[in-house]
């Protein structure tokens, strides 16, 4: 019997990506360890056939900006058995929530542009939306912070 992968999504919404990068230049070091011990059953990044069916962890990076978003967002939190906010937009918001920010003359002047894409008036953290069970802060992710997340996520699930 094969041991136990960790099955995990990785997903981003608004933001730089810049998350995505260092986890994809990650594995440049940690590939032959992670290939044993990670089914990457949803990572755009590095699949083209993806499936956020039944995962172990979601982990989610970026702020969500529309309600499509925020709808997808709860689909991916209802597939998966713990959600991790990856890098500050889905923790706190920043950088990709400045408009939040604008003054009311500034808010007038990008209207146009919220409705024209479908924006929400506000962006959001996952916080927000959905019940978030850990974190990586960062922009991009500290990349020592997301190994020991990822160590823990080994442990709570089982993977050896």
């Amino acid at each position: 019997m094969p041991d136990k992968k960790l099955r995990i999504g990785w997903f981003s919404f608004t933001c730089c990506e810049d998350s995505t990068i260092v986890l994809t230049e990650m594995l440049n070091d940690h590939y032959e360890e992670w290939s044993k011990k990670i089914d990457f059953r949803h990572i755009r990044v590095l699949k083209k056939n993806n499936s956020m069916e039944n995962l172990d962890v979601a982990f989610v990076e970026g702020a969500i900006a529309s309600d499509k978003d925020a709808e997808e967002l709860k689909k991916i939190r209802a597939n998966c058995r713990k959600l991790v906010a990856i890098g500050s937009c889905a923790i706190v918001g920043m950088p990709a929530a400045q408009r939040n920010e604008f003054d009311a003359a500034r808010k007038k002047e990008i209207e146009f542009l919220l409705k024209k894409f479908k924006q929400a008036r506000k962006v959001r953290t996952l916080y927000e939306i959905v019940k978030v069970d850990d974190k990586v802060a960062g922009c991009p992710m500290f990349e020592k912070s997301f190994l020991e997340v990822l160590d823990k996520c080994f442990r709570e699930f089982g993977v050896k």
